[in-house]
């Protein structure tokens, strides 16, 4: 015969609860004794009646000692979490102040670019005037840089190809004097065979 199951609520009758009681409480903690000997696990078992007796189960030397461990994890668990939901506060908080920056610098550059000037006041068109004159100053002066560091590099390119450009003036020279001197001899030896030879008759 199959056992039916029973449902999980307060019973009405007292004396059957008590005896319900009883009898879950002895199963219970002998599950409980059972979970420390097979598994090697530190066991805390407390239960207090409806008329407030109380009934303790502990594998370790007390139930106190265990109750203190259990209090230092939980105070390390809550401090961990307090230390991440404070770092996360922090974070959020960061991330708008951040927001809020973008917000404002990109307002600000509208500004600059000539748009939603309605809303400026003199202070502030006479403000954004003087940013664009030093930003105008910044520019041509880096552009003074820029050219001037172009043309000493021309100047630079144009001393290297004046050089090499008398270097080969001086090596073109030097070779009309060879291909002169050759002829020279040329004409001398053209000379010299023209001088000798059978005498002409007269």
């Amino acid at each position: 015969m199959v056992r039916g199951k029973t449902e999980v609520r307060r019973i009405e009758n007292a004396a059957s609860r008590q005896v319900t009681f009883s009898k879950r409480r002895n199963g219970l903690l002998k599950k409980a004794y059972e979970l420390s000997v097979l598994c090697d696990a530190e066991v805390a078992l407390i239960v207090f009646s409806s008329r407030g007796k109380l009934w303790e189960f502990c594998s370790s030397s007390s139930i106190e000692k265990t109750m203190d461990r259990y209090l230092m994890q939980t105070k390390d668990v809550n401090t961990k979490h307090s230390a991440m939901t404070q770092e996360m506060k922090d974070l959020m908080s960061e991330a708008t102040n951040m927001t809020k920056k973008i917000e404002l610098i990109e307002a600000h550059k509208r500004k600059l670019l000539g748009e939603t000037l309605e809303t400026c006041s003199a202070a502030e068109l006479h403000e954004l005037g003087n940013q664009l004159e030093e930003s105008l100053r910044q520019i041509r002066k880096r552009k003074q840089c820029l050219l001037a560091e172009q043309i000493a590099e021309l100047r630079e390119k144009e001393k290297s190809l004046l050089k090499e450009n008398k270097l080969l003036h001086e090596k073109f020279k030097g070779g009309n004097m060879l291909r002169l001197n050759a002829a020279e001899v040329q004409s001398m030896e053209v000379n010299t065979q023209l001088m000798i030879g059978r005498p002409a008759t007269l």
